[in-house]
């Protein structure tokens, strides 16, 4: 009898959130001008409703929803589908066939990765994970967080008065979290660590990317062998043992990956460029330095303003479906403009504008309906303690840089920088 950790899949090949990307125009993906507003394309859009025709380069038929009220519609309603395995045409640059389409359609899914799919497969390997996200592995990874943020910059200031914030601060934290919570060994997170910054580094070549990913699957595979050896008291430990019916080895790899890079390039992200961003409006860090009870609304507010989620959250409609009096037809592309939705000024006064005294408002940073991110409260923590020891720790920082030299993620799907030298001299 085989165990779930002996059986082999031919799993189906789940294509990447960055596969929008290449559907859609530079202009609407590429911020210039100011590097915190939505890119060009999206703010000349401005006015025209709140659920647009889009055009995209793969002919396939596309809308764009940039309204608050739209996108919730449009991300609660089951008749809008994730599963691009099953609804391969509508969001790759070269659209299958009618036949081969008809196929996937019918196959049964294999793999974890439950962020590309629909109740109820989704439902099932989410409700593992939430139930991993407990109120007492939170609370005790807050301390960890601010253990290893004043680690951090207690480096930098022994080496010295100048630093790249990137690599130096805000890449290690969510990294070592990450640790933590898959129950990574000491011994190996400097591998751990290594392997993640290449697979996800947008700056490191093709050949090398591939290469420090698939080392990085081997290196989870082999994790989950050893939790199912013998478990601990991690989240991992507990996707292994907890599952009825029990997970196999590729939904665990998948699952941990999946938490990998929505738990480490997203807050890795909104750590440099919100960071960035406070350093560029002198009179919102003035008021966050002054009064650090901010520090709660001014995450909140980050989030909102910055909106690093791009163009990949997208949906495929499975019907004909009308939202905001426009008919979307089955079968159309509907991707979400998050950095316009979160900037609808239906719901917000200047919302071009950061303002770190703004009440807290439901923003979709953190997206909405089944698929909304059940690591919210962890990224709210990790932004919160490392923002807030940065500010007070270090409480001459500023750019070493001219602003306009600080290189912007461009080309990837979590906006950001890819570096920010500092200095606190």
């Amino acid at each position: 009898m085989t165990t779930p950790g002996d059986q082999t899949e031919a799993r189906p090949t789940t294509k990447s959130p960055t596969e929008m990307r290449r559907l859609l125009s530079a202009d609407m993906v590429e911020r210039s001008g100011c590097p915190f507003d939505p890119p060009s394309g999206l703010r000349e859009r401005r006015g025209q409703g709140p659920v647009q025709p889009l055009k995209l380069l793969n002919d396939a038929p596309g809308w764009l929803v940039t309204g608050l009220d739209e996108t919730r519609a449009v991300l609660s309603d089951s008749r809008f589908s994730s599963d691009r395995v099953r609804h391969p045409g509508a969001t790759q640059p070269q659209p299958n066939g009618a036949e081969q389409m008809a196929a996937r359609a019918v196959e049964s899914r294999t793999d974890g990765m439950f962020v590309f799919m629909d109740p109820p497969e989704h439902t099932r390997l989410r409700r593992l994970l939430t139930g991993q996200f407990t109120v007492r592995r939170m609370r005790a990874l807050e301390s960890r967080i601010r253990e290893i943020a004043v680690e951090h910059i207690e480096a930098m200031q022994a080496a010295g008065t100048e630093a790249d914030l990137v690599p130096a601060y805000a890449l290690p934290i969510p990294s070592l979290v990450i640790c933590e919570l898959l129950g990574v060994d000491y011994a190996d997170r400097a591998e751990f660590q290594e392997r993640t910054a290449i697979a996800l580094n947008s700056n490191a070549g093709d050949q090398e990317r591939a290469a420090a990913g698939l080392e990085l699957y081997a290196f989870i595979q082999e994790l989950v062998a050893a939790k199912r050896a013998k478990p601990a008291d991690d989240m991992l430990s507990g996707l292994v043992h907890d599952a009825d019916p029990p997970l196999t080895d590729a939904q665990l790899i998948d699952m941990a990956l999946v938490l990998l890079g929505a738990g480490h390039e997203t807050t890795a992200n909104m750590l440099g460029l919100g960071t960035f961003a406070l350093l560029e409006h002198p009179d919102q860090l003035a008021a966050l330095r002054a009064d650090p009870a901010l520090l709660d609304t001014a995450v909140e507010e980050l989030l909102r303003y910055l909106s690093i989620i791009q163009m990949g959250v997208s949906r495929v409609a499975t019907e004909d479906v009308t939202v905001a009096g426009v008919k979307i037809a089955a079968g159309s592309t509907v991707i979400i403009a998050t950095p316009e939705v979160n900037r609808d000024p239906r719901h917000w006064s200047e919302p071009d504008r950061l303002d770190v005294h703004r009440s807290r408002t439901p923003h979709l940073a953190f997206g909405h309906g089944v698929h909304q991110c059940l690591g919210q409260q962890l990224a709210r923590a990790e932004m919160k303690v490392g923002l807030g020891e940065l500010l007070t720790r270090l409480p001459k920082l500023r750019l070493a840089v001219p602003a306009e030299q600080v290189p912007l993620r461009n080309e990837m799907l979590i906006f950001g920088v890819h570096s920010l030298p500092v200095t606190w001299a």
